[in-house]
């Protein structure tokens, strides 16, 4: 398949695919699909809501033209699949965007046509899960008629340091001659290289484990943050004084939310016992950080009550909802939890965050994003984001929000320890 030839659509135009339509866009025709008309329309008109392109280099991409028509993507030949892969309620993966993906690419891929897919699975769902549902839409037969690859997303929302172009890329392909081609397309639009992986499999592998060992590492520090709670020994002047040594991992403790880190590791858990080996670690790990947005509340309400405060329908404040810093992405975002716990209490909680869609927070969990907090109003405010609009806060303007008696729990160390009552 020559890159002259070469005629690419990417399916599922969010954090993850649009960065990656944009850049092809410039040097191939690319068609960027969606299910979701009002992203397509945004798009149109050269805005992006996740911020991850700026309208320059969104126009920049002259080849890219945008669809939610299937039809459209007929006349490519080469297929990237970059929708979700989340996790249902009860903490089981659920390959229902992927296999919609799949089926709907069943109905025009066609002979010498590739496939690649980029979406967090476990190893061996490329081609035990996806590839026969493309097989039984079109008729085609699988290293016959049709091709497949895997090249797992690195994105991470918000870094405008690390974009696509600048993460090295992890490739493969189901033959031999395919994982070159996969790969020489990546390498043509990728400047920070690419490693080509043996097999899928590998490949697969090799990125659901990238985000698991982040979230035991942090699971060790929130297990430490913990204990040295109970010590009375400040977490951060320790992670400091550790830190001068040389080979001492810089981890923080917090919230484990997003589309990757806390998600992954389930994938990878999932597969293991399905092949009858129960993961202890990965899934302690997983137990202890999803546990943090209750242990934040219970630390609150201890130390309101040593003070004789008011804890039913006390007023919160929670600043910050997005999973991250500086960024809108509200997916799996763990401060949710401490919203819940703190209902749970009967308090009354306002959340603020300036970087966050109001319409998808009220939609996703119900919640309505207060623009202003309200002045000498809250009895205890968390400060759940580290948004850069709130590192430019000083203590006193932060404290203009409670009343007589409130607490500050700083979550992200944004401010100086002696200035706040709780943190992790």
């Amino acid at each position: 398949m020559p890159f002259t030839t070469t005629k690419i659509a990417v399916i599922g135009l969010g954090y993850v695919g649009l960065p990656l339509a944009v850049e092809f866009g410039k040097k191939y025709l690319t068609k960027g699909f969606d299910i979701n008309q009002s992203r397509i329309d945004e798009l149109k008109i050269g805005e992006d809501s996740t911020l991850e392109v700026n309208p320059e280099n969104l126009k920049s991409a002259s080849r890219l033209t945008f669809t939610t028509d299937v039809e459209d993507l007929r006349a490519c030949n080469f297929y990237i699949i970059t929708v979700p892969t989340p996790i249902d309620k009860h903490k089981q993966p659920d390959l229902t965007p992927l296999l919609k993906a799949s089926e709907m690419l069943g109905k025009v891929i066609e002979k010498g046509d590739i496939v690649v897919y980029e979406s967090t699975v476990y190893p061996g769902a490329t081609e035990e899960d996806c590839i026969p549902v493309i097989e039984k839409i079109s008729g085609l037969t699988y290293n016959e008629d049709f091709f497949a690859g895997y090249s797992p997303e690195r994105i991470n929302p918000g870094d405008k340091q690390h974009t696509v172009t600048q993460i090295l890329k992890v490739t493969s392909g189901s033959t031999p001659e395919i994982a070159q081609k996969v790969d020489d397309v990546y390498q043509s639009v990728i400047s920070a290289g690419t490693h080509m992986a043996s097999s899928i499999k590998v490949a697969e592998a090799a990125k659901v484990i990238e985000n698991t060992q982040r979230d035991v590492n942090i699971a060790l520090i929130n297990e430490l943050a913990i204990i040295f709670n109970k010590l009375d020994i400040d977490t951060l002047e320790v992670l400091q004084a550790a830190g001068t040594k040389w080979n001492f991992l810089p981890f923080r403790p917090g919230l484990v939310g997003g589309h990757c880190i806390g998600v992954d590791p389930y994938y990878l858990t999932q597969k293991a016992q399905d092949i009858g080996y129960h993961p202890k670690m990965i899934l302690a790990g997983r137990h202890l950080n999803d546990g943090m947005g209750e242990y934040v509340v219970s630390q609150l309400v201890k130390n309101m009550m040593k003070q004789h405060a008011k804890v039913e329908h006390a007023n919160v404040l929670v600043m910050g909802l997005t999973f991250k810093e500086n960024c809108p992405d509200l997916r799996n975002t763990k401060v949710i939890d401490i919203v819940n716990e703190l209902h749970e209490y009967n308090m009354n909680v306002d959340v603020t965050d300036p970087w966050c869609n109001k319409e998808e927070a009220k939609a996703l969990y119900g919640i309505d994003v207060v623009s202003r907090p309200k002045s000498d109003h809250y009895d205890a405010i968390i400060l759940a984001v580290a948004h850069r609009e709130y590192l430019e806060l000083t203590t006193n303007e932060i404290r203009e929000w409670g009343r007589r008696g409130h607490f500050i729990y700083d979550l992200k160390y944004v401010l100086p320890r002696e200035e706040v009552d709780l943190r992790l």
